[in-house]
């Protein structure tokens, strides 16, 4: 099994989403012994935003036709599409940011919705291409909005882009509230952590439900 433990917040050992994304990949390691874990740090190594280079998803970056830019960009596209791809888990560490994801988050997302790859669109409609996977969200908010919907971009988004992908297994790790007090911080981390065992404990009688099969 292969897991994509992905982080996008800058603030290093102060962010709260590394911490539960480093919680989560830990339990997950716990209940699947032997998953071979691959760690993107968007923080240090983010592709750039969609310009007329990269643009396109020319995946036969290698044409003669292309500059040397299109084909470094293209190289990118496709290593990270290749990659979530290959993924059977994905653990997203994804804080809010001014209602919705981080840049930096939302570049790799740019960079993986690709045609032909992780969707197509047919008559009927789009249809996602990279389903069957598992994807876990560690979200975090310095404020409460899970009774504001209207505000929430950052999990609705995500919600709606990783079905977009064919994605049906998502699970969310929320603290909210971590800007509102100690208090506050506290509640949130603690209802975080019951979610990470819940998810643990239904991925530990998935395996032995598996190995029953």
């Amino acid at each position: 099994m292969k897991l994509l433990h992905i982080d996008s917040s800058p603030l290093g050992a102060n962010s709260v989403s590394r911490e539960l994304t480093r919680r989560i990949v830990a339990r997950w390691q716990a209940t699947h012994p032997g998953t071979v874990v691959e760690h993107l740090d968007l923080a240090v190594d983010a592709p750039t935003h969609l310009n007329g280079d990269s643009l396109g998803f020319r995946l036969g970056y290698e044409d003669a036709s292309l500059t040397e830019a299109q084909r470094r960009e293209n190289a990118v596209s496709e290593r990270l599409v290749s990659q979530f791809l290959a993924a059977d888990v994905v653990v997203i560490g994804a804080p809010m940011y001014n209602f919705t994801i981080p840049s930096q988050l939302k570049a790799w997302i740019d960079r993986v919705a690709q045609a032909g790859r992780t969707f197509k669109y047919t008559e009927a409609g789009p249809v996602g291409l990279a389903g069957g996977k598992t994807v876990i969200v560690a979200s975090t908010r310095g404020g409460a909005y899970a009774s504001a919907p209207q505000m929430d971009h950052q999990e609705s988004y995500l919600r709606t882009i990783l079905a977009f992908f064919g994605v049906t297994d998502v699970r969310f790790v929320r603290a909210e509230g971590m800007a509102m007090g100690d208090t506050a911080k506290a509640a949130g981390l603690a209802s975080a952590e019951a979610d990470i065992a819940a998810h643990a404990s239904e991925a530990a009688n998935e395996g032995r439900t598996a190995i029953r099969a």
